[in-house]
């Protein structure tokens, strides 16, 4: 009884080995190249009797490989959107802070400018242009002298007080640089009421401007406005030299604005005290031949900017399509993973 039952045994287990093949599902469907690679993984190993804690240490060295590819990629993402942002927020840090420009013009002859005296009680005696920095002696100091200077008088009101009337004295300035023109004017004052003796001016930047005015009391109006005034005192001889500076707004208009060296020397008195009274010497000089130009640059360069940014997207995308790639090759190589596993245990089994 018992050679049968074992004889019976071995039958049913080799009909089951026969038939079993033969009674599973056929599948028309073509295996894929990663269900090839599975199997073939899945068979090589039992043929060649490699231990299966070889191919797990594999699977885990790819696995943190991948994770520490992923946040470099990450790391550097984050890096390219910081970059991204500073460069936006210096174009326009740029924008609101343009850089001053200063450059220089060389000419040989100035636009005469005006020369706005403002005697009070004082008498113009003589006004003369002089050539080379030169000035002769002084004749019969005191006296009226010749005028040969283009001269206006004017009065007009007060731009800051309508009650105070004004009297001024309009001289052409000096033209040619390169002579070293000058001009050289002499006052005289015999009595004043104040403490201090002294006689204002003020330059504006074309004579000519003020020939051609329609309105020449308007136009010393706005002048004293935006100009400012000076002064040189009596019982010396005042050296003015002019430079001008031109200056480019943001509207377009050009700002002009005239800058001075001042030197001063003491009138040495020879006259008789009873002919003595209150003398005012001044000369009016141009410092070099070089007008200072000055402009607001910014220095922001847009398409610098546009290019930067199309290079720092290019990274993110590149960077973000690497990140997908390589979040996929983890899922794909944890499910082939447990493929062979689940394979290796079907076929022990």
């Amino acid at each position: 009884m018992i050679r049968q039952e074992n004889s019976s045994s071995y039958q049913e287990l080799n009909e089951d080995m026969e038939y079993g093949p033969a009674n599973s599902e056929p599948t028309d469907e073509p295996l894929d190249e990663e269900d090839q690679e599975d199997i073939s993984s899945t068979i090589l190993p039992v043929l060649d009797g490699s231990s299966p804690s070889v191919r797990f240490s594999k699977s885990c060295l790819k696995n943190v490989f991948s994770v520490i590819l992923l946040f470099i990629y990450l790391v550097l993402m984050a890096v390219a959107i910081f970059l991204a942002y500073q460069t936006i927020a210096d174009f326009r840090e740029k924008l609101k802070h343009p850089v001053m420009s200063v450059s220089f013009k060389e000419v040989h002859s100035y636009d005469a400018p005006g020369i706005a005296l403002y005697p009070g009680k004082a008498e113009l005696l003589t006004c003369k242009h002089h050539f080379y920095d030169y000035i002769p002696p002084l004749v019969n100091p005191g006296q009226p002298g010749k005028i040969e200077c283009v001269t206006q008088r004017i009065d007009y009101t007060a731009p800051f007080t309508n009650a105070t009337k004004k009297h001024a004295v309009i001289v052409k300035g000096p033209q040619d640089v390169k002579k070293r023109e000058l001009v050289f004017m002499q006052f005289h004052l015999n009595e004043t009421d104040q403490d201090f003796s002294a006689i204002d001016y003020l330059l504006f930047s074309s004579f000519q401007d003020f020939l051609n005015s329609p309105n020449k009391s308007e136009f010393m109006k706005v002048c004293e406005s935006s100009y400012s005034s000076w002064k040189f005192s009596g019982g010396f001889r005042t050296w003015v030299k002019m430079s001008l500076v031109k200056t480019k707004e943001e509207n377009g208009l050009v700002a002009v604005e005239f800058r001075q060296e001042i030197s001063v020397v003491n009138y040495i008195e020879r006259r008789p005290k009873a002919d003595i009274d209150q003398l005012f010497f001044v000369v009016f000089e141009w410092k070099d031949p070089f007008i200072q130009e000055v402009q607001d640059i910014v220095t922001a360069n847009p398409w610098n900017m546009i290019a930067l940014l199309c290079g720092i997207f290019l990274a993110l995308f590149k960077a973000a399509d690497f990140a997908k790639l390589s979040v996929k090759w983890m899922i794909k190589i944890r499910k082939r993973h447990l493929k062979r596993k689940t394979q290796a245990l079907n076929h022990i089994s």
